[in-house]
């Protein structure tokens, strides 16, 4: 599938509404539930990718890649498990909702808790 938002081109998409398949998460990363996710490629500004990312029903956890996203619609309670080089970070919890920003650093382990879904769009290293 090609970009959305393809380069060089003056575009808009409805960033709630896009269609994004959905598949299970890998089961070595399901805490509880039957989480799926899944992500549709916007395009590219420079280095960084851009897309669409959303998880629905339950918890999981990741490794996260060098990221800023903001969130588009439902929630999520997202725990540090690990933090590279702020091991005093670990255990802090932070709620995320619609409309709100958030950083994540590469390397950092985390486990998300989605009572319904989250969808963000993501800027992250390609």
């Amino acid at each position: 599938m090609s970009a959305l938002l393809p380069e060089g081109r003056n575009e808009a998409v409805r960033g709630g509404s896009i269609p994004v398949k959905l598949e299970p998460v890998d089961v070595a990363d399901v805490v509880s539930g039957s989480p799926a996710q899944g992500f549709v490629e916007l395009g590219k500004i420079g280095e960084a990718e851009v897309g669409i990312w959303e998880l629905r029903g339950g918890v999981a956890t990741d490794t996260e890649v060098d990221e800023l996203f903001v969130v588009l619609s439902g929630g999520a309670t997202i725990e540090f498990l690990e933090v590279p080089g702020e091991p005093e970070a670990s255990g802090e919890v932070v709620e995320v909702t619609a409309g709100d920003v958030m950083r994540l650093v590469a390397g950092t382990r985390t486990r998300w808790t989605v009572q319904d879904h989250i969808r963000k769009v993501y800027i992250s290293e390609a």
